[in-house]
């Protein structure tokens, strides 16, 4: 009790009383006014970091990072602290949370993502977890950047680095944005497992991880070997023969996997079948004819730096992360650097594939995008292109009036009514320069789309369809079109591709294309979402990685760009 002395109560006087009451009141006052004290200490310790925390994340600018302009993150991290008053969300009292530990080790380790671990500070957390220990750390500062580090790493992850539309490619990852600060402050700080949900950020595609798997095997690669150049040979070596970089392309085959580990060692300077078998296989990994000969364009890609192999690697991954993760059906994508399509299944499996021709290298690229197959056409006419009308149509026929029809041509009103398709007088070769009149090819066996086109409409004109070149499939580089995609199986495709509408078979498909009525158009029970894509390195099923020229220059391009650093593009 307040008035509780040892004093005997026959002791006490009136006085005595009084003194004892007065001590005791003022003995309580200085503990509450020590408790007042604590407490005011404590609220300052807390606004303090809260207080640097808003002002950081104003300024849009923290210096001591190694990107420190994070302004286009601004207005995230405003939603992320605002909330909790901008206190600390990873130090807890004086030292960083499991989950800011988690994340650290993941930036650190960025590497293994494609990523360049730097642009999250890598180097940096070390000395700032240790100055942690230090009364006067600041916690603001630690904070902001962790958060701003984490959010830069769950976007890169995400969507890229930069934005496709940075060059002109019609692909749209605005859709596969985060909320960020809901992202982290839901899913991240509660987690157990940080890294399996920053997992879960990433593609789903089999192809994705199996070239992270890959990354990290040639990221030791290079670790190991030692970078020596193969001689260029004047002319093909064949096996039997005499080559003085036997022992190199020994050692070099046995790395990448294409001589088998326990291959003995070949210490002779005669190129001998088990080495071109191992060439063989290399060829076939980097678009080359697999002949197992030894000539200038095999020793070229042999002496690419496996450095050079790894960047390939890490520009494919950025490319893979600008790519939907929902589709309405499973997607037809079509890899330019490698000529090939590939039809997935329910499970972003490959279900089958075949060869492509795309567009020429120096004039007539295949763009970059993504639509939906809404329809295909038997017999189809072909519609030429303004620009091969002028280019090539139009000059033709000033040199041969009869051109239009050798080539089973006809010109066309731009309704598509028939003006004509015999030999062409002035005044309608006038109105074809003047852009007023259409030329399209008549269908049949000779007609430049083939026998069928498979139409995913699109500004650039682009559809994939058959073509009476087949030849052109067997060659190692197939880029011989004006931009369109010419299909090794078409009917196979098509039959794929109509699989929802009843009693189309590869056998119907077929039977239309060769004799059925011309220009039947055939719309699609279920639309098929059909990517174009660019990637010069892939992970195949079996674990082989394959490369490819970077025939576009995107990735050039791409790698320039991320050069910049922070803010990307």
């Amino acid at each position: 009790m307040l008035l509780r002395t040892e004093v005997p109560f026959r002791a006490f006087t009136l006085s005595r009383f009084s003194r004892e009451v007065t001590r005791t009141i003022v003995g309580h006052h200085r503990l509450w006014r020590q408790f007042l004290l604590v407490m005011a200490l404590a609220c300052v310790a807390t606004a303090q970091p809260a207080s640097r925390a808003k002002t950081l994340v104003s300024q849009g600018n923290l210096d001591g990072m190694r990107w420190p302009n994070f302004s286009d993150y601004r207005s995230w991290l405003q939603k992320f602290y605002e909330p909790s008053g901008y206190a600390p969300a990873w130090v807890q009292g004086s030292a960083p949370s499991p989950q800011a530990l988690s994340m650290i080790e993941l930036f650190r380790n960025a590497w293994q993502k494609g990523l360049e671990p730097e642009d999250y500070d890598a180097s940096r957390w070390d000395g700032r977890l240790h100055g942690l220990q230090d009364p006067s750390a600041d916690l603001a500062a630690f904070d902001v950047a962790l958060t701003v580090c984490t959010m830069r790493y769950i976007s890169d992850l995400r969507i890229g680095r930069i934005n496709p539309r940075h060059f002109q490619f019609g692909l749209d990852v605005d859709q596969k944005k985060y909320d960020l600060a809901q992202f982290i402050r839901d899913r991240l700080l509660p987690a157990s497992d940080v890294s399996a949900v920053i997992d879960s950020v990433e593609p789903p595609f089999a192809g994705y991880r199996r070239t992270e798997q890959a990354l990290l095997r040639y990221v030791q690669i290079v670790r190991e070997d030692d970078g020596e150049k193969l001689p260029i040979p004047t002319k093909a070596i064949d096996p039997g023969q005499a080559y003085a970089g036997v022992s190199r392309l020994s050692r070099l085959l046995r790395l990448l996997g294409d001589l088998p580990s326990d291959a003995a060692p070949n210490d002779s300077h005669v190129y001998d079948a088990t080495l071109a078998e191992g060439v063989k296989r290399f060829q076939r990994r980097h678009g080359l004819d697999a002949d197992g000969r030894l000539g200038a364009g095999t020793v070229k890609q042999l002496n690419v730096p496996l450095s050079d192999r790894v960047r390939q690697m890490q520009l494919t991954l950025e490319r893979w992360r600008w790519l939907p993760i929902e589709f309405s059906a499973p997607p037809i994508i079509v890899n330019v650097p490698d000529f090939r399509l590939r039809a997935l299944d329910d499970n972003n499996q490959v279900s089958f594939d075949m060869r492509v021709v795309v567009g020429k290298a120096l004039r007539t690229q295949t763009p970059v995008f993504t639509r939906d197959m809404t329809f295909i056409v038997l017999r189809p006419y072909w519609n030429v292109p303004p620009s091969i009308l002028r280019g090539e149509i139009v000059p033709a026929i000033k040199r041969n009036r009869n051109y239009i029809t050798a080539k089973n041509y006809e010109v066309t009103t731009m309704d598509s009514k028939v003006v004509t398709s015999g030999q062409i007088s002035d005044d309608v070769l006038a109105q074809l320069q003047a852009g007023k009149l259409a030329v399209r090819q008549k269908p049949g066996a000779t007609n430049s789309l083939g026998l069928i086109k498979l139409m995913f409409p699109n500004e650039y004109n682009v559809y994939l369809h058959s073509t009476p070149s087949a030849a052109l499939f067997s060659r190692a580089r197939r880029d011989f079109s004006h931009g369109c995609i010419r299909v090794e199986k078409p009917a196979a495709l098509a039959a794929w591709a109509l699989r929802n509408n009843p009693g189309w078979t590869v056998s119907r498909v077929e039977e239309g294309m060769k004799n059925g009525d011309d220009n039947v158009t055939i719309t699609l029970a279920r639309q098929v979402p059909v990517f174009i894509v660019y990637g010069t390195a892939l992970a195949y099923e079996n674990n082989e990685v394959h490369f490819y020229d970077d025939i576009y220059g995107h990735d050039a391009k791409l790698a320039q760009a991320l050069a910049k650093g922070y803010p990307y593009p």
